[in-house]
């Protein structure tokens, strides 16, 4: 059960938004194996200005339609994080029209007793979630 947090500059359509979350989440799925209902996401969005990403001193330059991916999540492999990394890229790329360069991605991970989903309960370790 992943939870993005994704941050952007303000301006986008509410279309282009809802594109854009449909993308992520597809990619979620397709990633990590999760049902299409496992969907929690957070949208930010910031004045211009508010997000400052340079480069890393990695030679490329950032547009103001740049993203931050944050996914809370529970322990993934290499592979299944490089896969997302590429598919947020391509797809994002190809269906919503974002800059690879656009795109910043972290993942932070958690355990499964760091996730409540209502009434107090810790819904991994009771068994009510697998």
């Amino acid at each position: 059960m992943p939870l993005l947090r994704i941050d952007m500059i303000e301006g986008r359509s509410e279309e282009q938004l809802q594109t854009l979350l449909d993308t992520i989440q597809s990619c979620v799925v397709d990633a990590f194996g999760v049902p299409d209902s496992d969907r929690y996401q957070i949208v930010h969005e910031h004045k211009p200005g508010r997000m400052v990403f340079l480069d890393t001193g990695l030679g490329f330059t950032r547009s103001n339609q740049m993203l931050s991916i944050q996914f809370f999540t529970s322990p993934r492999t290499h592979v299944e994080k490089i896969k997302i990394y590429q598919l947020l890229a391509d797809r994002l790329e190809k269906q919503c029209g974002l800059n690879p360069n656009d795109l910043l991605i972290s993942v932070f991970t958690n355990r499964e007793e760091d996730w409540s989903f209502a009434q107090g309960e810790a819904h991994y370790v009771t068994g009510r979630l697998p």
